[in-house]
């Protein structure tokens, strides 16, 4: 128990990177958790209520954190090719520079990404073990990455290409996802242990890039 308690302390001490009392470069924290989390977000959560369930919010106070954002030229809206009643959260070249060279987590990330690839797959193992328990004694489910999701399927390469390449179905949305879109978050994931992982195949990838 002890050293649990260590560990969450450590976490809560890191936690400070991210969530702070006035603004960093412009932007509150909750305002950089939305414009981090729609800079990853697939296409079917860059909507304001995906936004707003993401970052615990009400649909006024996303809707609020969306104007701030366009404001500044970091986020546009555009309709939804789903559903042509939505709309979708687009980060623009602004927004991601803003991300890429002012985000407070970015401190937090180099730190992380020195530790090596290796203790970077477990350390990320081990925080989504806890939050896995932390959703079920919840009920909860937060967005997670559309790899390992249930919905998520493979279908057959389509005929007359010159090579093989992976090509992938949301179940759930009925829609074609290509192999870059499974990087990203959703928040209508669910998790699967029925089924090898893709995520498994881009951990030996990267493990193997190190070698």
């Amino acid at each position: 128990m002890p050293l649990a308690r260590e560990a969450v302390e450590l976490l809560v001490q890191a936690a400070r990177a991210w969530y702070f009392e006035g603004n960093q470069h412009g932007l509150r924290d909750r305002e950089w958790m939305a414009l981090r989390f729609l800079g990853r977000a697939n296409r079917f959560s860059r909507t304001p209520s995906a936004l707003a369930g993401f970052i615990g919010a009400t649909r006024a106070t996303a809707s609020q954190i969306v104007k701030t954002l366009e404001s500044k030229s970091f986020l546009v809206r555009k309709p939804s090719q789903e559903d042509k009643r939505s709309v979708v959260l687009d980060v623009t070249a602004q927004g991601e520079k803003c991300l890429n060279q002012h985000d407070p987590i970015n401190h937090v990330l180099n730190a992380v990404n020195a530790l090596g690839t290796e203790e970077c797959i477990r350390l990320r193992d081990s925080l989504r073990e806890v939050l896995n328990h932390l959703d079920a004694a919840h009920q909860r489910l937060d967005a997670s990455i559309c790899r390992d999701c249930m919905f998520l399927a493979e279908r057959n390469p389509a005929p007359g290409k010159g090579r093989a390449t992976a090509e992938f179905m949301c179940r759930l949305y009925r829609a074609p996802v290509s192999l870059e879109e499974t990087e990203l978050l959703c928040t209508s994931f669910e998790r699967t242990r029925d089924r090898p992982k893709i995520e498994e195949h881009f951990d030996r990838a990267r493990v193997a890039s190190q070698g």
